[in-house]
């Protein structure tokens, strides 16, 4: 740390009593309380939220633009209330602030768990799963006040994101891979001797290419997001294990720089980025479940993009646009 605290910095002020004192939160993170202002008792936790809340409403309104399923408006409402919540949490360490935090995290997955099982079904089992997804957040938000222990969340929150997750990826394999949905060239002589309507071996030549390259762009946005999420849970636990020394070398290197060093806010960063892309890649999904795969296309010209599913016409305008003002 002796090259970092030969920069220019500004010593970490101590920690002090804030406007929002005292502390009711089960919680509290390695940043220590109100050293930068007496209104905000994390402030990098607490600002890092801002680009949870941005990306929430970039994504709705994206939603609404493009005419996305109605179902991703009400995630990306869902994830706007999570960066909200987490805002409010670090800004106050209030009990209150802390369950609108953790608990709309769960109704949010329960919402794309939903999205996930119900797609296609009946109505009967659409309203069975979404009884039951009701009833389980209810139990959650109910067991969880009452035991007031974080590890149960973290593992409810853990295995329905898993279970989310995996359901996705199943359905992404068997709508778009060839050999899945039975759209082999071989698959196509055995419906053609059986007198089934079958498409040209050109057209589906098409659509085989189409779908494969689709499938290996999800995957390279399942991998680069979930490495992302996973990158900011493991900042995370370091940061609650080793948090005497992490303070230790925030005061040492002081303002700016010890910045960098609070990881609560990475695991903000990082998986606001990661969720963000989940929906992304749900909402393209929808869309080739729903065989409307050359109305939608994705843009994300560079990874250090937020990406977007933009309708076919919208972004043959926006390049027309984009084109005419470089002119």
């Amino acid at each position: 740390m002796s090259l970092w605290s030969s920069l220019p910095h500004i010593p970490y002020p101590p920690s002090r009593e804030g406007y929002w004192s005292p502390v009711t939160s089960t919680l509290n993170w390695c940043e220590e309380d109100y050293y930068a202002t007496i209104y905000s008792a994390e402030i990098v936790n607490t600002l890092t939220n801002l680009l949870f809340m941005a990306l929430g409403i970039k994504g709705f309104l994206s939603c609404r633009r493009n005419g996305h399923d109605s179902i991703f408006q009400v995630a990306y409402c869902g994830y706007l209330l999570v960066g909200t919540g987490s805002f409010l949490f670090h800004s106050t360490l209030k009990y209150p602030m802390q369950l609108v935090d953790e608990l709309s995290m769960i109704y949010t997955t329960c919402l794309m768990c939903y999205a996930s099982f119900s797609y296609s079904r009946s109505t009967g089992i659409r309203i069975f799963l979404g009884i039951f997804l009701a009833s389980l957040a209810i139990f959650i938000t109910l067991y969880y006040h009452y035991l007031q222990d974080p590890l149960f969340h973290q593992n409810a929150y853990g295995i329905l994101t898993a279970i989310v997750l995996i359901r996705s990826m199943y359905t992404m394999e068997v709508t778009l891979r060839p050999r899945w949905r039975h759209s082999t060239e071989e698959d196509r002589l055995v419906r053609e001797k059986q007198g089934l309507p079958v498409p040209t071996k050109e057209h589906q030549h098409y659509e085989n290419v189409r779908d494969m390259k689709t499938l290996k762009t999800m995957w390279f946005m399942v991998i680069y997001g979930l490495s992302v999420f996973l990158g900011g849970f493991a900042i995370w636990g370091l940061d609650n294990v080793f948090c005497s020394k992490i303070r230790g070398w925030r005061r040492e290197v002081g303002l700016p720089w010890g910045i960098l060093l609070e990881g609560h806010g990475w695991w903000h960063v990082m998986t606001g980025i990661g969720a963000y892309l989940y929906l992304v890649w749900g909402i393209w999904l929808r869309h080739c479940l729903n065989e409307r795969q050359e109305e939608y296309h994705l843009w994300w010209p560079h990874f250090w993009n937020f990406p977007e599913i933009l309708r076919t016409s919208t972004l043959g305008k926006s390049e027309n646009g984009a084109a005419k003002k470089s002119n």
